[in-house]
Parts: structure tokens; sequence; C-alpha cells
């Protein structure tokens, strides 16, 4: 980054994207979870769930959506993410490690009423003409609880 504010700036609007990434999830707005991807994005949650799943590693916003929107469609979610750490590569790359804890409630459509979940997620961010978007995006996870 070429002066200090425009790396404040770009570093602000890295945490409003995520914060986004949130909230469109918890609201199933799924057009607006889209929204914060790279067209081509990465999306892996194949350590996210026990036993590990690798049909959980999936290239692209539209496959992603898809496999994600009938899943939780049916449950109460809460995400939240923490103590951002950004790194920024170039003025159009960026990297973030973020802690984060979720909830889950289920209807009955899971083998559990109540998932509990904490970890990380690993990112990288590419500016495109319209503002920040995910490009990668991996959770690790350190514990779940399931009842």
């Amino acid at each position: 980054m070429a002066d200090a504010a425009a790396a404040l700036l770009a570093v602000e609007q890295i945490k409003g994207l995520k914060a986004r990434y949130f909230r469109c999830m918890d609201y199933k707005d799924w057009a607006g979870l889209r929204a914060v991807f790279t067209d081509d994005v990465i999306t892996d949650f194949r350590d996210s769930v026990q036993p590990r799943d690798e049909a959980l590693l999936i290239t692209g916003a539209d496959r992603y959506i898809a496999m994600l929107a009938p899943v939780l469609a049916p449950l109460v979610t809460v995400h939240h993410g923490h103590t951002p750490e950004i790194t920024l590569v170039s003025e159009t790359s960026a990297t973030g490690v973020w802690a984060m804890e979720d909830q889950l409630w289920a209807d009955g459509s899971m083998p559990w009423k109540r998932l509990h979940g904490y970890g990380h997620y690993h990112e990288t961010y590419r500016r495109e003409a319209d503002g920040w978007r995910i490009a990668e995006i991996r959770l690790s996870r350190l514990r779940l609880d399931a009842a």
C-alpha cells in the first residue's frame, strides 16, 4: 500500500466485508452472501465437520451457495467473527485470519439439535472493480460440540 490512510481504509473495508458474510449467512440472504465472494472463490469446509467431508471443497461462488442454502435454510444460525488479523499483500490482495464461533439449531433436519463450534477462518481477499471480495475461505475447527 502506498500510504497509511489507504491501507487503513482497505482493512476496514475487509472487516465490513466479513461482517456482511456473517449477517447474510444468519439472515439467509443468499444473494447478499453470494456478493461477498469472487466468482471463482475456493471454499474449503472439509474440516468443519466430523468426519472430514471431501465434498465441502468447492470452487465457484454459485456452486457454493447452491450447496449451502438448502443445508442452512431450515436452521437457526448465529455466526461471530473476532480478532481479525488482516495483512495487505498488495493494493488488490490481502489475507486474513478470524477467530470464529458459531451456533446452529436444527428442527429435526440434522442428527443433532444444537451445534456449537469454535475455530478460525483463513481467508484470501481480492479487490475487484466494485470492492473487496473473499477469494478463498477455509474453516479450521478447534472444538465442535453437538447435542
